[in-house]
């Protein structure tokens, strides 16, 4: 089942690859991100049963935190494909992308999504990091997919900044192998993630230090976390709104997964304290970094990117904490942030077409001008700021318990300070957007291609919000898979 999924983006993007682009042809990017997410939900069921699934030789292994992560992937890129129809449609009306270019980018998406579901279904660290790897290489085409100047400058400074950050990752990633193999009984599978946890406290505590402060340094370029950010804000205003959806949405997020699954290891050589020591330095320093560029921000794009280094420095602060409980509400805050985030970037995308700018000031009105869109645009923001019925509320707010149970309330009261600011002035720049003199022109008309997933999207965000049933089994699960 397994090989099945990865399976699936490979053969999608062979098929994109071979026929020459069409509408039609878009709709296999539809049809592989609905296969993805119902065989993920079929994966869940299974695994919260206690059958954990084993792929050829061992090569892939899925539990219940695995299986949470392939849904997220698929809802986010189920979104993004059906976006990414109207895009390339949009691109190639206005010739600013030809019918074999258009089939390069919709092969490069199948190749991402293959990447990133190898990485969260890999039983070895080792192919784990490898996978990541790829995101990297397989995201520089799609961010310079518009071929200006922009778009070029930001996917050499992603690809330069990122490799940096990997090869750190890397080299963790060989110290850890390196205390395993001297390690009692490591058996053969120095890397595989089952026998290092279960050896964990037979790891030389010295080299685990080193190891897992590169990790977080390393994988932690790749989350957005401060100060090894800056590829954030440039890659997401540039790359095509689809692509932004799915970095900022999920592949940040798989990045933090590879720091979750080490973070398990370091608590069994180390004890707790270390990475939870780590992991709220550079929480606390994303979100001063969020709150204090997102003051003064002008682009909207950009402005969606800082809050993406604000909420991963959220969940780094969950994952600190390092309960079921905390746990539990970091994953939820994934999937409910990848789909808010997702909606916001996708109609950032619908607001760029329409409007020909990036530029906060030259967007007025929205509401008035271009309701469906507008009001869309407006809940995505209420959902990002946490406000309920969104899932972002819940979550945040049992971070926030859980943090005060384990001492850590002086960092929560500090989040909630730069929360505050960013809050500000997150709603003074949507004000600026969405209000202000309606015009003279008739409001304009949102295609239901756009308005129909994304509203979708925001009311699937309040739902689990209000009534988390569907995911509680499968959440409390997973955050048993990397917590005591």
């Amino acid at each position: 089942m397994l090989w099945i999924i990865l399976f699936v983006p490979v053969l999608c993007a062979a098929t994109c690859a071979i026929v020459t682009w069409r509408k039609a042809v878009g709709w296999f990017g539809v049809a592989s991100a609905s296969i993805i997410t119902s065989m993920g939900i079929v994966l869940a069921v299974r695994v919260v049963h206690g059958r954990a699934a084993v792929g050829y030789h061992g090569v892939l292994r899925a539990d219940a935190l695995s299986a949470f992560m392939v849904i997220v992937i698929g809802v986010i890129a189920l979104l993004a494909t059906l976006q990414g129809v109207r895009y390339l449609e949009a691109e190639i009306a206005a010739q600013r992308c030809t019918t074999r270019h258009a089939s390069l980018y919709a092969v490069l998406i199948q190749g991402f999504l293959a990447t990133m579901l190898l990485a969260v279904l890999a039983a070895g660290l080792g192919v784990m990091w490898v996978a990541i790897e790829a995101t990297t290489i397989v995201t520089t085409f799609l961010v310079g997919h518009r071929n200006t100047r922009g778009s070029l400058e930001a996917s050499w400074k992603y690809i330069v900044i990122c490799s940096v950050g990997i090869a750190l990752a890397f080299l963790g990633t060989v110290l850890v192998y390196l205390t395993a193999l001297h390690a009692p009984r490591h058996g053969t599978g120095a890397l595989d993630w089952t026998s290092l946890v279960a050896g964990s406290h037979h790891l030389d505590p010295g080299v685990m230090r080193l190891a897992f402060a590169l990790i977080v340094l390393g994988f932690g370029t790749k989350v957005g976390l401060a100060p090894m950010h800056s590829w954030l804000p440039d890659a997401h205003s540039q790359a095509p709104a689809p692509v932004s959806a799915l970095m900022s949405g999920v592949l940040l997020t798989v990045a933090f997964y590879a720091i979750l699954r080490f973070k398990v290891i370091a608590d069994g050589a180390l004890g707790p304290e270390f990475a939870r020591t780590l992991l709220v330095v550079v929480g606390l320093l994303s979100l001063v970094v969020a709150a204090s560029l997102l003051l003064g921000q002008r682009d909207y794009k950009r402005m969606l990117a800082y809050s993406s280094v604000e909420h991963m420095g959220l969940i780094a602060l969950g994952a600190a904490a390092g309960s079921t409980l905390a746990i539990a509400a970091v994953l939820l805050h994934i999937l409910g942030h990848g789909i808010a985030k997702g909606v916001l970037f996708l109609a950032s995308g619908e607001i760029l077409l329409a409007e020909g700018t990036s530029e906060i000031k030259n967007v007025s009105a929205l509401l008035s001008r271009r309701p469906v869109l507008g009001g869309i645009f407006a809940f995505g923001l209420v959902a990002l700021l946490g406000f309920p019925p969104f899932s972002l509320f819940v979550s945040e707010l049992t971070m926030l318990r859980a943090e005060f149970r384990v001492g850590l309330g002086w960092a929560a009261g500090l989040s909630l300070v730069c929360m505050a600011v960013i809050f500000g002035a997150v709603m003074s720049h949507g004000r600026e957007m969405l209000f202000g003199p309606k015009g003279t022109d008739d409001p304009a008309v949102t295609p239901a291609l756009v308005a129909v997933p994304l509203i979708g999207g925001l009311a699937a965000c309040a739902f689990i919000g209000v009534s988390v049933w569907p995911l509680g089994a499968l959440l409390h699960a997973a955050a048993h898979v990397v917590s005591p």
